[in-house]
């Protein structure tokens, strides 16, 4: 099988960036270890016909036309915009936080506790709301998802406070919001269509037989790529119950119930899928699934979800970059390429620029030589899959 180019991994990030590069007539190689296509984009069918998204919620969003037109390529959405809650104090509180609230826990008026720069997570959340916001809805949330002091975040991770009036529950207020009406697994399928992809097939346990003849685009830990070499990254990912209440339509007034208090169980948040659904899909289901997240720090890549936002974790990030940079065969991107977390919109954008790039890079330049990395250890033949 020749190819120009090797797309590995086929989540959002790599899937995007294939199709781009078929539609402008390139010839692509899309590979994955796991069983599976569309990387964390994927969702499943429960026994009850709940449909569940595996690696936790994906709300789609973007204010983007273009943007939106291109998803409606390859799937139908319904409308669903999200409207969360927090339990505080025993009491289910909307997120986030509602005007009445502040004025009920706080009054009126009140002034900022921190004031200059601040120095980690906890003081710029002081900069931005009242300590009692903080300590009820951000300091226990924060502090599960990322298994450390809110001191030893880093500042940036502070987002700005947003206060909503009691009659604007959602969560985003974007033109385009909605789930794919076939589900997300379908929706990668179609995006992937008509572009070879191998599964279960790990390319750095075979970069010697995976040679494109222009370009590599790695979308996995950029850590892992370079076997480790300077030291490990740190992720965040979490664990999943799903409990299924036959005797239930619903359990939860919205399908996001985020839980900051420790006191009150260690998972973070608990969502109910049918909310998800479109209405007259779910009408028609029996019982309710129910899912809590548990946070956690894995050892397996292919658990990793979030980056971890502190200065030890950028300042490593930098080293491999720099690395990678010295490697003109090689475009490592993604959420784990870039070790940063992208929206799904975001992700998208930034994939079909990074293909756009790519284009007018073949555009300039003659075909050469390139430098390809080094085959690890493991490497095994592909000669069942891959003919040169």
């Amino acid at each position: 099988m020749q190819f120009e180019y090797l797309v590995v991994g086929s989540g959002l990030t790599g899937a995007v960036v294939a199709r781009e590069l078929v539609d402008a007539g390139r010839r692509v190689l899309v590979v994955d270890r796991r069983a599976h296509a569309g990387g964390n984009v994927h969702d499943h069918v429960h026994a009850s016909g709940i449909r569940v998204h595996t690696y936790g919620p994906h709300y789609f969003r973007t204010n983007d036309d273009g943007l939106w037109a291109f998803v409606n390529r390859f799937a139908s959405f319904h409308r669903y915009e999200p409207a969360l809650k927090s339990l505080v104090d025993g009491r289910l509180e909307n997120w986030p936080i509602a005007g009445s609230y502040i004025r009920r826990v706080v009054g009126e008026s009140w002034q900022p506790e921190f004031t200059g720069r601040p120095g980690n997570f906890e003081e710029a959340s002081l900069a931005l709301m009242p300590r009692a916001i903080y300590e009820k809805f951000v300091k226990g949330y924060s502090e599960k998802q990322w298994g450390v002091p809110a001191t030893e975040l880093a500042p940036s991770l502070a987002r700005r406070f947003d206060v909503r009036e009691d009659d604007e529950p959602r969560l985003m207020r974007h033109r385009h919001q909605g789930i794919p009406s076939q589900g997300y697994a379908v929706m990668m399928q179609a995006m992937l269509a008509g572009i070879p992809v191998l599964l279960n097939v790990d390319y750095l346990r075979h970069r010697d037989e995976l040679r494109p003849s222009r370009k590599i685009v790695f979308t996995g830990p950029i850590d892992e790529f370079f076997g480790f070499e300077r030291g490990r990254l740190a992720y965040r990912g979490q664990r999943r119950e799903h409990e299924y209440r036959p005797d239930a339509t619903f359990v939860q007034p919205c399908g996001q119930v985020n839980n900051p208090d420790p006191t009150a169980g260690a998972h973070i948040r608990t969502l109910e899928w049918k909310h998800m659904m479109p209405t007259e899909t779910a009408s028609r289901i029996r019982g309710t699934v129910l899912t809590r997240e548990f946070t956690y720090s894995p050892d397996e890549p292919d658990s990793y979800e979030y980056p971890f936002p502190d200065d030890r974790n950028a300042r490593l990030y930098e080293e491999y970059r720099s690395m990678a940079a010295s490697m003109p065969g090689v475009l490592i991107c993604g959420r784990l390429g870039e070790y940063r977390y992208y929206d799904m919109d975001q992700a998208i954008a930034r994939a079909r620029l990074l293909a756009a790039r790519l284009m007018e890079e073949r555009a300039a330049a003659p075909r050469r030589a390139q430098r390809w990395p080094r085959p690890g250890k493991r490497d095994r033949a592909l000669s069942s899959v891959v003919e040169s």
